[in-house]
């Protein structure tokens, strides 16, 4: 793929803006982007020929999400963003950790994501791509601005002191059912090493609640005191109630559908050929379940339209 001179410009631009951001020194921002201190400062200074392959500029336009493919669909600041919010900051300010377990397909991460951009100090990591403990350690490493090779246990600690230099450091672990169980161990001892310092966030869906769960009723090393950790409870935002929980994503959907349909007549017949039947998610064992049509499902009915 060829990057242009204006793209070039608008991730340079977004990556100064992430560097505002970040707390650690410009040497350690370059490594949150995998180049070197000489590069950035090049970059910095406003050269952006020859500076860069067009693979690095590609990696540091995804991790900044800076819009590549030119993709219409634009952002909404849903009723899950503001709870999300909410608790994002509160976590960061108070430097206390939770986990939010919801449907899949709400806009979790692209929520995650889009404050975590608007954060001092706040990092995004996405488990589905760090399974194990050691890729899961690494990738810290690399969004703190660690060294991320080398021995393991001299990443493990740099981890540790970064999370302790920083100040107010917020960590968000998204999909984190994925983690193996020997990266929910190591998590915890980062935990006890960064406590009073550090704020983690956990996302995900059933299957780590499921998880969790499981783990702390067969007595499984670890589990108790991750979730003592993390404020003994699942945060949920969609409601349990049928009725609630009906108005929950009509309001949901058409808050979405609202920002990216050109013809606003069509937004109510939009939201309805999102909605099936409406039953409780937390209804008795052998009760059929309602479905609704997530936010993907919607984001693929209006490019169809478009077409």
């Amino acid at each position: 793929m060829e990057i242009n001179k204006e793209l070039k410009q608008q991730i340079r631009e977004a990556m100064l803006n992430g560097r505002k951001n970040f707390g650690g020194s410009d040497a350690a921002f370059a490594k949150t982007l995998n180049i070197s201190s000489s590069i950035y400062s090049r970059i910095k200074k406003g050269e952006t020929e020859k500076v860069l392959s067009n693979g690095e500029w590609l990696n540091i336009g995804r991790k900044f999400q800076v819009n590549i493919n030119k993709n219409d669909w634009k952002f909404a600041r849903t009723e899950v963003y503001e709870q999300m919010y909410e608790s994002f900051i509160f976590c960061q300010k108070t430097k206390s950790s939770m986990i939010l377990v919801d449907d899949c397909g709400i806009g979790k991460t692209e929520c995650a994501k889009a404050i975590i951009s608007q954060m001092k100090n706040a990092f995004y990591v996405d488990a589905s791509q760090t399974h194990t403990k050691m890729r899961f350690i690494r990738q810290l490493a690399l969004v703190l601005g660690c060294d991320s090779k080398g021995k393991y246990h001299e990443i493990l600690e740099n981890v540790k002191y970064s999370l302790n230099i920083l100040e107010n450091p917020f960590i968000c672990i998204d999909e984190a059912g994925d983690l193996e169980y020997s990266a929910y161990l190591e998590l915890k001892g980062i935990m006890n090493d960064t406590v009073d310092n550090c704020a983690w966030f956990m996302i995900g869906a059933d299957g780590l609640r499921a998880k969790i769960t499981k783990g702390i009723n067969n007595h499984k090393v670890g589990f108790a005191e991750i979730f003592s950790r993390f404020s003994d409870d699942f945060v949920t935002l969609v409601p349990r109630g049928s009725e609630d929980r009906k108005k929950f994503y009509t309001k949901l959907i058409g808050d979405v559908a609202y920002v990216n349909i050109e013809d606003k007549n069509s937004i109510n017949e939009v939201i309805r050929s999102c909605m099936i039947k409406v039953d409780s998610p937390y209804k008795k064992k052998g009760q059929e379940d309602g479905k609704i049509k997530s936010l993907r499902y919607l984001k693929t009915l209006v490019n169809i339209n478009k077409v």
